[in-house]
């Protein structure tokens, strides 16, 4: 239904500082074309692939590339989901958005808007592994009847590191978390010698956030904030 995962895109204000952050933290750019007349820019670790856009847009965006999107639409609403907006014609780029029932917005587009990257989904950046991208959600059961339809299989709910429901995908795993525990969407990275690796960030100056979800020891924890807010949870862990 989704077609290929693209990118969490991001509205940024100051795209050379966003980029300029995740290069500190070792994600590479990876080669952007002409679609967009916007500044614009991607970076990835070779598993979560980020892009930047200096423009009016939602804070957040999951992007998915899916050829045919205006004859997609009509299946989406025969499906019961009806696109928060459609820009489709000859002369624009085509695509389609809409929202899952934790606000959290879903665009289809047409095609790929950068090229591949030589990085395997091995690699690491300085935050270790990422697992996957926890969103905020107060209804566990809405959110996995909403995403298992579109490509995504439901785990069991989780009580470590706290309460969150897990999704896996071919090219993307989601988690979703409850509110109380963070307000935001967070990039969720892990490592077995994580307290290293914030030793490591703090000695380059990386700017560290003090409210971590409760019952995480801050030792062996941490939150970082990117220049245009997304937040990065690294965890002590195994992949």
């Amino acid at each position: 239904m989704l077609g290929r995962f693209h990118e969490i895109g991001l509205a940024t204000a100051d795209i050379r500082a966003s980029v300029e952050f995740y290069e500190r933290l070792e994600f590479s750019q990876a080669p952007t074309g002409d679609t967009w007349a916007h500044p614009y820019g991607v970076l990835t670790d070779g598993r979560v692939f980020i892009g930047l856009h200096q423009r009016r847009s939602p804070a957040r965006s999951l992007t998915f590339v899916r050829p045919g999107v205006a004859e997609h639409v009509p299946l989406l609403r025969a499906r019961g989901i009806e696109p928060a907006f459609v820009r489709v014609g000859d002369e624009v780029f085509n695509e389609a958005g809409f929202h899952d029932p934790a606000g959290h917005l879903v665009t289809l587009i047409e095609a790929r808007t950068y090229s591949p990257v030589d990085r395997g989904p091995e690699s690491k950046s300085l935050c270790g592994y990422f697992v996957h991208l926890s969103l905020p959600a107060t209804d566990f059961d809405a959110a996995r009847s909403f995403w298992e339809p579109l490509g995504f299989v439901a785990g069991e709910e989780c009580d470590s590191p706290y309460v969150h429901l897990p999704l896996t995908s071919d090219h993307l795993n989601l988690a979703f978390h409850r509110p109380r525990t963070f307000d935001d969407a967070m990039l969720v990275f892990r490592d077995p010698d994580m307290a290293g690796r914030i030793a490591r960030l703090r000695e380059m100056g990386v700017p560290f956030l003090d409210d971590l979800p409760r019952g995480l020891d801050p030792k062996r924890n941490a939150l970082i904030a990117a220049p245009e807010g997304t937040v990065l949870l690294l965890l002590e862990g195994d992949d």
